[in-house]
């Protein structure tokens, strides 16, 4: 099932989110999503592990029409919140989605992976509900900040006792063998802490820089192939008579 965050989590994320110096990382990383992505006013996407809505809003602001799923009730009730009724919300997990096959142009898994049971079950699950492009971000795990949340973790409960971190080649590697040699693109961002000034967030939309693959957030989309479902169809055949006659 992965880790469901509770009512005191899902209020502690929102205050964590809600610190400027987060919020400024969090522009950087939908900024990468939207360059990355490239979605196109007025189509669709899912947003898989919405949790309290600030993808969901980002991707209202691009044009989009929104879905989000998340397994916590109390993550759902803040981005309802938040929200209102401008998206549609769904409780369910990443590895099981309710959606029929190319139900939506895109899905967006954005810091997802690291909380789900079976995060190779999560991306084909979300290959199967998009027919266009899928984006996943992910906290990285060669990043000097990852490194420090895993030790900070090792001498103080955090939430990221919970979670599974993952480099590009590891990404990189179960997509591969999920779907094959389909194309790849990737870059990374929060090279540097979010308060080194002007120069430093200059600097953050390099896209020589962002190829550095130890940016604390890398972001990664995956461009399908379009799949069609086939059903048999009933095929009349008429047997011809011995005696010149045609039947059926």
């Amino acid at each position: 099932m992965g880790h469901v965050f509770d009512f005191h989590e899902a209020a502690a994320y929102e205050h964590w989110f809600n610190r400027p110096h987060n919020r400024a990382a969090f522009e950087l990383e939908t900024r990468l999503l939207r360059d990355l992505l490239q979605p196109m006013r007025g189509e669709s996407v899912v947003d898989i592990g919405c949790g309290t809505g600030a993808c969901m809003a980002a991707f209202l602001e691009m044009g989009l029409q929104v879905a989000g799923l998340d397994p916590s009730t109390y993550m759902l009730d803040l981005a309802l919140k938040k929200i209102g009724h401008r998206v549609e919300l769904y409780r369910g997990y990443a590895e099981d989605l309710p959606f029929d096959d190319n139900s939506f142009n895109y899905a967006c898994l954005f810091t997802t992976l690291e909380f789900v049971e079976d995060p190779k079950k999560a991306l084909e699950e979300a290959f199967r509900v998009a027919k266009d492009r899928v984006f996943i971000g992910v906290l990285n795990r060669y990043a000097i900040k990852g490194i420090q949340r895993r030790v900070r973790g090792i001498f103080a409960p955090s939430i990221f006792n919970h979670a599974r971190f993952f480099s590009v080649w590891e990404l990189k590697q179960m997509i591969r063998s999920l779907i094959g040699n389909l194309p790849v693109s990737w870059r990374t961002v929060c090279q540097l802490p979010t308060n080194s000034g002007r120069f430093a967030a200059s600097l953050e939309q390099s896209k020589i820089i962002q190829r550095c693959p130890f940016g604390a957030f890398a972001g990664m989309v995956v461009t399908l192939v379009p799949r069609f479902r086939t059903r048999p169809l009933t095929v009349r055949y008429g047997a011809e008579d011995p005696t010149g006659a045609a039947t059926g």
